[in-house]
């Protein structure tokens, strides 16, 4: 199953973590990513610490847990590639991802988009896919 589809496909709870130049880690919640292929994913990220970290340290890794009960899930690591703050493309990369209340100027005033490359995908449990 390719990223875009699972991610279509599964309900669950995401944790983005990120880590500052010194190593001072921080983990946020975060919906589910923004496919753009089974290599590249962005987020839209409100000027808070964990766009601050990412600016200063590249990698992330994005923890995904399907459903409620038991360990199923995907650990996606991830490094920066490029951000913007074009409010035109985030609106419109909201709008694809999340049809509804979600993508209106009030929530997303002051974002940015950023985009990663996926550079290794692990099940929540374990370290084999």
């Amino acid at each position: 199953m390719d990223l875009k589809e699972y991610f279509e496909k599964k309900n669950g709870f995401g944790v983005l973590s990120t880590a500052d130049e010194n190593g001072k880690v921080d983990a946020a919640p975060y919906a589910r990513p923004h496919v753009i292929d089974d290599a590249h994913i962005a987020f839209i990220m409100s000027d808070r610490l964990s766009h601050a970290n990412i600016r200063k340290n590249p990698y992330a890794v994005y923890l995904f847990k399907e459903g409620w009960f038991g360990y199923k899930g995907k650990r996606l690591y991830l490094k920066k590639e490029k951000e913007s703050d074009d409010q035109g493309l985030i609106k419109n990369t909201c709008k694809a991802t999340y049809p509804g209340p979600y993508c209106g100027q009030r929530f997303l005033k002051g974002s940015f988009i950023v985009f990663f490359k996926v550079e290794s995908v692990l099940p929540l449990v374990g370290d084999n896919a």
